[in-house]
């Protein structure tokens, strides 16, 4: 991407925020976590990797392969209205640039579509691995402590059961 058109999009970084705020709180909230009032505090951090990013080579960019995640995740309203924000402010920047040549901007608006991508895809993906870590089963070392405790108590009750039938 041009750096000129990187300059332009980071002196509308106030609007883009704004942007991507109003349209994460028309979004349909799927999950509690997917509450716009929380999600906004990530808005600048976000808004930070991606202008960094788009200040690298396109090849330096990771191909973000989509992960499989079942069931909701709330980055995916997240990034799909931070998406359209900042295409939205590409789309406005570029047709204020008369000189720009066309395989620039398309050039531009495949990068951004990019770097987003691999953003929502790594942080889904993240997202995904923490559900799953969370719903893996006990190990086997936790089921033999659980199994040994049960063991104990029965042989207790066992033991206490003979003493009271000897007495």
């Amino acid at each position: 991407m041009q750096g000129k058109i990187i300059r332009a999009l980071e002196e509308r970084r106030a609007q883009i925020r704004a942007r991507w705020e109003a349209l994460l709180r028309i979004e349909k909230v799927t999950t509690p976590l997917a509450n716009p009032d929380t999600l906004v505090f990530g808005l600048d951090k976000s808004l930070d990797e991606i202008f960094a990013m788009l200040h690298q080579p396109p090849s330096h960019i990771p191909e973000a392969e989509a992960p499989e995640t079942a069931g909701p995740s709330p980055w995916r309203a997240y990034f799909r209205a931070g998406e359209q924000a900042l295409l939205e402010t590409l789309v406005l920047t570029q047709s204020e640039m008369a000189a720009l040549d066309p395989a620039a901007r398309d050039t531009s608006f495949g990068n951004l579509k990019q770097v987003i991508n691999c953003l929502t895809q790594r942080e889904i993906g993240a997202w995904a691995a923490i559900c799953q870590q969370t719903a893996k089963p006990r190990r086997a070392r936790d089921t033999k402590k659980t199994a040994t405790a049960h063991s104990a108590a029965e042989h207790a009750r066992r033991s206490r059961a003979r003493s009271s039938a000897e007495a």
